[in-house]
């Protein structure tokens, strides 16, 4: 398969998992927002951003550092060395995420009322570490990962409807994710038998230095989610429950959006370190940005309907938050694009979390000040959110300006 080819898989074969994973949550959106209350639907929401954190702290940027070194390795035994390391280091911040976890059930109440919940939320995130993504990633096989998405979340989709039918159900959502995960898992490793790879265990030494040389990563990972999963925490611990569900359905929808971003950031990022070269960076920008306008417009306009349409008429009153959130969805198109995929290609880690640490820090201090000033809503938060994401976007072109001649052309 030529080069050209073989991105044009990749970012075809994500697209494919991203709008999945756009089209899966839409469709149980609805369902769970109309049968279960709209205190329910901000426990469930708001533990799922919980585990964001966790999620973050397993894959402790492996996903990026991972993937550099799966496709920079010469030889099966390097390859197999590489899988042992980050593996057993996933292991040992799975062990960390879950000892913090119990702290957190203790001291915040949402969590405090709902242990069990958040506990069995747990799971799915440390089966995540035998799902191998980074290694599919790097040896360009997304078709992999396509694959076991499907698998792992149509399973649990599609038994959400048959199982969950009100609140007394909750428990049987992390139940279905457990058993979507599992399956997965079992295809994964049917193709990883496939490939005759072998998990090398290795020294403590260098499972430490695989963590030392992906902290960067997971700094610029963990910062970013001051713009998400941060957010959510404060608006659980500050506001109503109605207000948590309100939040993170308007995330929800915002994400859903970014997702489309994801899979060509992930299909070209690869190809990118490999050739150096602008030419397939801006072609992306010149397909994708009039794709980007239209959607925004659209949003403005219809998103009265599209809030009715997806939530349903107990969440109506939240639609002007989807409008003001339009400038959100543009900006972070090229906040992502300009990250990773370009500066992180060329070697610019510093520079890139710097990047991300910056508008974190802009936003928590934001929210630090909306908190003092007394006028911290959700409004003020999607301001403050558009305000961070462009210092980040700003930031990222600042360093491709910079830095461009280290491209090859």
């Amino acid at each position: 398969m030529s080069q050209k080819s073989k991105v044009t898989n990749n970012v075809t074969m994500l697209y494919i998992m991203n709008i999945t994973q756009l089209i899966l949550p839409l469709v149980t959106l609805p369902y769970l927002t109309r049968i279960l209350s709209v205190n329910s639907y901000g426990v469930v929401s708001y533990v799922k951003n919980i585990m964001a954190y966790v999620t973050l702290t397993i894959e402790f940027g492996f996903l990026l550092s991972g993937t550099r070194d799966i496709a920079n390795a010469r030889t099966n035994d390097e390859t197999n060395q590489i899988l042992g390391n980050v593996i057993t280091s996933k292991i040992i911040l799975t062990f960390l995420s879950f000892i913090t976890l119990l702290v957190m059930i203790f001291s915040i109440k949402m969590l405090r009322n709902y242990p069990l919940f958040t506990i069995l939320m747990f799971i799915p995130q440390f089966l995540s570490i035998f799902l191998f993504d980074f290694y599919f990633r790097g040896i360009e096989r997304m078709q992999v990962i396509t694959i076991r998405f499907l698998i792992m979340r149509g399973t649990a989709t599609i038994l959400t409807f048959f199982v969950v039918k009100n609140d007394s159900d909750l428990l049987y959502i992390p139940l279905l994710d457990i058993i979507g995960t599992l399956l997965a898992i079992l295809w994964v490793h049917l193709e990883i038998k496939k490939l005759g790879v072998k998990i090398k265990l290795s020294s403590l030494k260098n499972v430490l230095n695989t963590l030392k040389e992906s902290f960067t990563y997971f700094a610029s990972n963990i910062a970013t989610t001051a713009f998400t999963a941060f957010n959510t925490v404060i608006v659980g611990i500050f506001l109503e429950p109605s207000k948590v569900s309100f939040w993170t359905l308007l995330m929800s929808l915002v994400v859903g959006v970014q997702q489309l971003y994801s899979p060509i950031s992930d299909g070209i990022y690869p190809r990118i370190i490999k050739t150096k070269s602008l030419k397939l960076f801006k072609n992306i920008l010149l397909i994708f940005s009039p794709l980007l306008i239209i959607g925004c417009l659209f949003t403005l306009f219809f998103a009265k309907y599209i809030v009715t349409i997806i939530a349903g008429s107990k969440y109506i009153a939240m639609y002007p938050l989807l409008q003001l959130a339009v400038p959100l969805l543009f900006v972070s198109f090229y906040s992502i694009l300009c990250g990773w995929p370009l500066l992180g290609a060329i070697g610019k880690i510093k520079e890139t979390t710097f990047s991300t640490i910056v508008a974190a820090i802009s936003q928590i201090l934001g929210v630090i000040l909306l908190l003092m000033l007394h006028i911290f809503n959700l409004y003020s938060l999607v301001i403050l959110r558009i305000l961070s994401e462009s210092i980040l976007a700003l930031v990222r072109i600042y360093y491709f300006v910079r830095f461009k001649n280290e491209f090859n052309d």
